[in-house]
């Protein structure tokens, strides 16, 4: 006499149904999580603040990456852009034989002054020669708390892309070391659209 197999029971097909659904909507949720996790930040359009003393400011389409060239301290160690990385940097390329570069430093100084607790940093870029260095740091000193950053040998004014049409030049990078704007000639750097600018880029 043959045993008789016990009947194995009905898998639940609605208990399967419903984990299988509830897998499925946490694959789902996870997903979304991923995706607003890596999804770039909104870029802020600086063209806003193209009007008075920025008028001729000049906003790539695209955060440009900043030059890897580099330039040195006042006591002639080795430095690169990426030695500010975390902060908002305005590089302003001037020099001493430079008229309007001189009207515009004091400006430069008191935006400097005015965020000094905060990741903004001002590195005026001295393109002077060798010759003219203790002029370079006699101007940098009347304009505390300005630091003499050199640049004699064009590298940097030349490797950044365009390169720089004359003096001044100041370009303006973000946190993330993008370049996001420029501006070819002289303006009032603690004005209230540069400042307004600098307030805006600290927010993003």
């Amino acid at each position: 006499m043959s045993e008789v197999q016990p009947a194995r029971p009905r898998p639940d097909l609605l208990t399967w149904a419903i984990r299988g659904a509830a897998l499925i909507g946490v694959a789902a949720v996870l997903y979304v999580i991923a995706s607003a996790s890596i999804k770039p930040a909104e870029v802020l359009d600086l063209n806003a603040f193209k009007r008075g003393e920025l008028a001729k400011l000049e906003v790539p389409k695209t955060p440009a990456a900043p030059t890897t060239a580099g330039f040195t301290d006042a006591d002639g160690k080795p430095m690169t852009l990426a030695d500010f990385k975390g902060q908002i940097v305005v590089v302003n390329l001037w020099a001493t034989w430079c008229a309007p570069c001189r009207i515009e430093m004091p400006t430069l100084a008191a935006l400097q002054a005015a965020y000094q607790t905060q990741p903004v940093q001002v590195v005026a870029l001295s393109v002077d020669r060798d010759a003219d260095l203790q002029l370079a740091k006699s101007d940098i000193a009347r304009n505390a708390p300005l630091k003499l950053y050199r640049d004699p040998g064009y590298k940097f004014a030349f490797a950044i892309k365009p390169r720089a049409a004359g003096f001044p030049t100041t370009i303006i990078y973000d946190r993330q070391g993008r370049e996001r704007a420029r501006l070819s000639g002289g303006a009032d750097w603690n004005g209230k659209e540069a400042r307004a600018m600098i307030e805006a880029l600290l927010k993003e």
